[in-house]
């Protein structure tokens, strides 16, 4: 099997609002169309019964116009959603490179993300010294932060 990695979804409560986010804080760029998918396929192929889907793609930063995106929708009927945590199995968070661990930190913030822990720099013996933090985006999903020196 030859496979390329294409995107990752995330599902939204508001996908406007989210998208907007990831546009301004790590510069994401809309790839049109943006998508509504209603009908029968759309429930046949989620497994949920009346599912409409509307959302958009967003081009990942760093990979050019044929680069993988972060596909955010929001269904018409969602389930609850778990609390956020590190630490809950299954896809834990995305990881973005950054100039500036600490002022990305803050644009975060006030564009209504939150620190899930505290900002570190350690030496990882054979791959170099890393900076990080762990954050949420506004709807609680993990971003990771980092730089390498």
């Amino acid at each position: 099997m030859k496979a390329k990695y294409k995107h990752t979804n995330i599902v939204a409560a508001d996908w406007r609002k989210l998208a907007e986010f990831y546009q301004l804080i790590f510069g994401c760029e809309p790839v049109p169309p943006e998508r509504a998918a209603v009908g029968e396929w759309v429930e046949r192929c989620t497994g949920v019964p009346g599912a409409e889907v509307h959302g958009v793609h967003l081009r990942l930063p760093g990979y050019g116009d044929d680069g993988p995106t972060l596909e955010i929708f929001q269904y018409n009927r969602t389930e609850q959603c778990p609390a956020t945590a590190i630490n809950r199995p299954g896809l834990a968070h995305l990881a973005f490179e950054v100039d500036d661990v600490e002022a990305a930190r803050d644009e975060v913030i006030a564009a209504g993300g939150r620190c899930i822990g505290d900002l570190v720099t350690v030496e990882i013996r054979g791959a170099g010294t890393i900076t990080l933090i762990y954050m949420a985006d506004p709807e609680g999903n993990i971003i990771e932060l980092q730089k390498w020196a």
